[in-house]
């Protein structure tokens, strides 16, 4: 690992930035072809991981421009079953915690297609969604959620409280590693939420991220990438502090942090203790828990790579199932075009027909499977496991296998997995 001096820290504005993993040059992940366009140069960039030797904030240089990325959207939330379970039980919990009611009022930041605010339009509970992307806002209103076009900075966090009042709860699942102006976000965050209100924030934890050699989840649309430390760090330069933390299985492994007004926080419970101790013991609080992901993350593009190599030479096929972005960092890391997996299948409409970007793989409906009765379906959104293994269990009628490459390559018969394990 080296230090560079090319970007500056965008928590501390530090220029000491160590170079962790360097995965090359790829195009956005969620930039997917239409045929017409397979004939036309794309622009890549570099996809290269670097820690803040001082505030350890793990981060991308902000290479991307988010208006052109989200404002028209492939991502659609309520495509995946178990995210839709897992935000009504979201909403539940955060109702009974937070003893939320018919006087209350509840934001969600980067509220998508209305997956989770629809249950609080259920139990009578006003709400504002704010969402930058036109296309998936449009779904959000159709299914009675309010919605606000725009993206999160401190004018837009003002505007919403001069309109609205100040937000009981805001909630910001899966964006806060979204925005490369860190530092207005948050300031957004703390404009929106009432001064004895809540916060609650779910993102990856780099924790899991490096230990489970999840490097496919590192894309130009994810700035950064939290330990709880850097996440305090970050939200405290708003004022607001964590009091609470969730260890959660989604994504692989991420974090709910639970965060107030300075003001009224205290003092932060023990599960951030406890998580702020393992991630002190892995090193993460230094640079040392770094120092062997390059190699793993090789070892995961060799496995895999052996793994499609055997099977062509054998005459067996492989296809893939879904078109996430992490899988375009792993298809795009590994070189893997249509030769070695010649389509993958999604459940979204929008992806149909078109080509995963850099390594133009054809996007099918996921009926194409079960037409073809491949040998093997490589599982790109690895992190649905137990979903996607009860979904494609119907393989095993033909001796068909999964394959997951995250976090090491396992093939397995869906008859035998053990869901949920």
């Amino acid at each position: 690992m080296s230090i560079e001096e090319r970007q500056s820290c965008r928590l501390c504005r530090s220029h000491e930035l160590v170079s962790v993993l360097d995965l090359g040059a790829s195009p956005p992940c969620e930039s997917f072809l239409s045929e017409s366009e397979l004939t036309a140069p794309e622009t890549t960039y570099e996809l290269h991981l670097r820690v803040c030797a001082n505030c350890r904030l793990a981060q991308l240089p902000p290479l991307i421009d988010p208006v052109a990325t989200f404002t028209e959207y492939a991502y659609f939330s309520s495509f995946s079953h178990s995210w839709l379970e897992h935000a009504e039980t979201f909403v539940a919990d955060a109702v009974d915690r937070l003893g939320l009611g018919g006087d209350s009022f509840v934001v969600e930041v980067a509220s998508n297609d209305g997956y989770l605010l629809r249950n609080v339009v259920r139990r009578g509970i006003r709400c504002l969604g704010i969402e930058p992307s036109v296309n998936v806002g449009d779904a959000a209103r159709e299914a009675g959620v309010p919605t606000l076009t725009a993206f999160l900075g401190p004018e837009t966090g003002a505007a919403v409280r001069a309109e609205h009042g100040p937000a009981d709860l805001v909630v910001a699942n899966n964006v806060y590693a979204h925005v490369p102006d860190l530092l207005g976000f948050t300031q957004g965050l703390r404009a929106l939420v009432a001064d004895d209100g809540w916060v609650s924030i779910e993102v990856q934890h780099l924790l899991s991220l490096v230990q489970l050699n999840q490097y496919d989840t590192i894309y130009h649309e994810h700035f950064q990438y939290y330990t709880v430390a850097t996440a305090q760090a970050a939200l405290a330069t708003a004022g607001l502090a964590v009091v609470d933390v969730e260890r959660l299985p989604t994504h692989g492994g991420s974090i709910r942090l639970w965060a107030r007004p300075e003001a009224v926080a205290g003092e932060p419970g023990p599960r951030v203790r406890e998580t702020l101790a393992a991630e002190s013991e892995a090193g993460l609080h230094t640079l040392e828990g770094y120092h062997d992901f390059a190699r793993r993350v090789g070892e995961v593009r060799l496995d895999l790579l052996e793994f499609l190599i055997r099977a062509r030479r054998r005459g067996e096929r492989v296809a893939g199932y879904g078109a996430p972005g992490k899988g375009n960092t792993l298809l795009n890391h590994c070189g893997i075009r249509p030769d070695l997996l010649p389509y993958t299948v999604d459940r979204n409409p929008y992806k149909h027909g078109r080509y995963t970007p850099g390594t133009r793989i054809p996007i099918h409906p996921i009926e194409r499977i079960e037409q073809d009765r491949p040998d093997y379906v490589l599982v790109l959104p690895w992190n649905l496991r137990a979903e996607l293994t009860r979904q494609l269990s119907f393989i095993a009628d033909w001796g068909g296998r999964l394959v997951f490459p995250i976090p090491r390559l396992e093939i397995v018969l869906p008859e035998r997995e053990v869901v949920g394990r």
